[in-house]
């Protein structure tokens, strides 16, 4: 079996190889030239193992590495980095590193979406850019109308705000940025109107996606959005883990006996993390449970704290859902029930 670890650049890469029954191995640098890659990789046999850490703009070159019947081993980059004890840092010597992981089989793999999961993707990405352009482009219009003295708030865009907009007397180039700026909104609202309804379209055709929306403020967007981020649920053996896999637990600095937490970690997908939050909002006013626990924390931690904690108890809920098959109703009596363990029975 060969192995072959690639530390990957957008124009170039490191390669260091090793064949197991001959013992040959070697080091070279493979510039990303037409041709060139996969004329490099044809040489080894089909099922050789590559190794590499996870980064972006990659996609072409696990497509071909997988064309020519290789597999591809995506790692966890801070894992990887941290099986290192030696300071020295360099593209040789990562790609060796990567090498050894193979060989040692401590290779730290992460789980990675398949190609139609990465296209729905970038649909949700797409929507979400979108829409923060569209939001630059009303703020743009709310600050005319308030160097106009105009302080409509959400109200400007009613139709009696946005008649008001477009009557305000501007000098000739504010009245070209007023003018432009209401194009590129309508431009930007016929195109995000257009993806949501291709994501309440592809909502309605996933099974996870249509379990998950019975919950109380969680939409085709989130629950999309979950199921492609967290693809098979039974990777994680608790909801712990999956809180910590979405960065929705606090930093710790323990020792001695003394805690310390901090603010949350911040680690995996932000995207995610960022409906997470939005839709707990909207649980905790449809959601008795959710409400009293939000309510209650609020008496004695900011508002901030928590969202992001009923953000958390939402993620896991969502989970449980996912690796129970369980709808909402039923899952809430089973949470509140002390005698109903919420555990998944092994086949068997």
């Amino acid at each position: 079996m060969v192995l072959i670890g690639c530390d990957f650049h957008p124009s170039w890469q490191q390669v260091s190889w090793l064949n197991r029954e001959t013992g040959e191995a070697g080091d070279q640098k493979l510039v990303h030239e037409p041709g060139a890659v996969e004329k490099f990789y044809r040489q080894f046999p089909a099922g050789t193992r590559i190794g590499m850490e996870a980064t972006g703009n990659c996609q072409w070159f696990v497509e071909l590495i997988m064309r020519l019947g290789h597999a591809v081993l995506v790692g966890d980059a801070a894992k990887i980095r941290a099986s290192d004890s030696r300071q020295q840092k360099h593209d040789k010597r990562d790609a060796r590193l990567l090498v050894q992981l193979l060989a040692e089989d401590r290779f730290p793999q992460i789980w990675v979406p398949s190609r139609e999961q990465k296209d729905l993707r970038q649909l949700l990405i797409h929507r979400y850019k979108l829409v923060r352009i569209r939001a630059q482009v009303k703020n743009g219009l709310q600050h005319l109308a308030m160097n106009q003295g105009v302080l409509k708030k959400r109200k400007l865009w009613s139709r009696a705000g946005e008649k008001v907009l477009r009557e305000l007397p501007l000098a000739p180039w504010a009245s070209r940025r007023r003018e432009d700026l209401f194009k590129v909104r309508e431009m930007l609202n016929g195109q995000i109107d257009l993806l949501d309804r291709a994501v309440v379209e592809a909502a309605e055709k996933n099974e996870k996606a249509r379990l998950l929306m019975t919950q109380p403020g969680v939409g085709p967007i989130t629950s999309m959005a979950f199921v492609l981020t967290m693809g098979d649920v039974s990777r994680f053996q608790r909801g712990k883990q999956v809180a910590s896999y979405l960065g929705l637990i606090p930093r710790e600095y323990s020792s001695g006996g003394h805690q310390r937490l901090g603010s949350i970690s911040k680690q995996g997908n932000t995207f995610l993390r960022m409906l997470l939050v939005e839709a707990a909002q909207g649980a905790v006013r449809c959601d008795e449970s959710f409400r009293n626990e939000y309510l209650h924390r609020c008496h004695s931690k900011p508002k901030g704290v928590a969202k992001v904690a009923a953000a958390r108890k939402l993620a896991i809920r969502l989970y449980w859902m996912l690796r129970s098959n369980t709808k909402y109703p039923e899952i809430v009596h089973v949470e509140s029930s002390s005698r109903v363990a919420l555990v998944v029975p092994h086949a068997g």
